[in-house]
């Protein structure tokens, strides 16, 4: 992993072995089965650390995926973002995207043991308000067993005001010993939101079927809306299935399948990207209430 970070604590059930880094982010930097790296682009975090770029499974907060650009209005404030800021990753395009990079926010560790690990973020900083200026906590939870991993985030909103809802989470997996084409992606039925140029969505959508199949041939960066509170996706195939379970508070996913690489994306969404600037699907936790969001990354052996 290459990222030294002092707090980094292991957890182990069964054949599985997970780690978790409070001082980067509360990022997932390792998830093992049996030995085998289920997890990607962890190779050198340090380095992925230094240019802002997500790995393995990164909290993206306060937004999730794009913004349209450097302004958005929610929950009654103008913001203007300083697209300069070292604190604010952007895309290929110089659109703000995934909020602030995982290696630059410190969590508090909470609880610790050998399959749980509780900490929480304070975003009361000058510099994180520029950015999201809504006073809250997020407490995070990621609980091992011999399944898979959950990780439960809560946000808790001070009592400043309400607190836009728009984080999510971008768990990069694959499945070890077989070339990427060879990999059964499985999707549930769901909306296919319709994309501008720059990966924005228009406020359309179109019913996009369930599907299983390999990956061959297959390229995908798409925006989904749910059709049911709960889904599932997943890749299977060596004997494997690594599934992304939505068990509540995300009724959005993103599905990144890029060609040429051995990892597909299978991203929790709270809101659809951009739902700061748009206001689309976008929730508000009220003054001191609380908004639970909760997925699980469930390992399955088939043979």
């Amino acid at each position: 992993m290459n990222l030294h970070d002092p707090t980094a604590q292991v957890l182990q059930a069964g054949d599985l072995t997970a780690v978790f880094l409070p001082g980067h982010g509360m990022l997932g930097a390792s998830l093992r089965h049996r030995g085998d790296e289920i997890l990607r682009r962890i190779d050198d975090l340090a380095a992925s650390a230094s240019i802002g770029q997500s790995a393995g499974i990164p909290l993206l907060h306060p937004w999730a995926n794009r913004l349209s650009g450097p302004r958005y209005t929610a929950a009654g404030r103008d913001v203007a973002l300083d697209l300069k800021s070292p604190i604010l990753s952007r895309d290929a395009n110089g659109l703000p995207i995934h909020g602030v990079p995982w290696s630059m926010l410190a969590w508090q560790v909470m609880r610790a043991t050998s399959t749980l690990l509780a900490a929480r973020l304070d975003w009361t900083h000058a510099a994180l308000l520029a950015i999201f200026p809504f006073p809250h906590a997020l407490e995070m939870v990621a609980t091992l067993d011999v399944d898979g991993v959950t990780i439960a985030t809560t946000l808790i909103a001070h009592d400043a005001g309400p607190v836009p809802v728009s984080f999510g989470f971008h768990p990069y997996v694959g499945l070890p010993g077989l070339d990427r084409d060879e990999w059964q992606l499985e999707l549930p039925a769901m909306h296919r939101l319709t994309l501008d140029s720059r990966q924005i969505p228009t406020g359309e959508q179109q019913p996009a079927p369930a599907c299983k199949g390999p990956l061959r041939g297959l390229v995908f960066d798409d925006g989904y809306a749910l059709d049911h509170p709960r889904a599932s996706l997943a890749i299977a195939g060596a004997g494997r299935r690594v599934s992304v379970d939505l068990l509540e508070g995300y009724a959005f996913a993103q599905v990144y399948a890029p060609a040429g690489k051995d990892y597909v994306a299978l991203e929790p969404m709270t809101a659809p990207a951009n739902a700061l600037a748009s206001g689309r699907s976008l929730q508000l936790v009220a003054p001191g209430a609380r908004y639970t969001a909760t997925f699980r990354i469930r390992v399955e052996a088939l043979v």
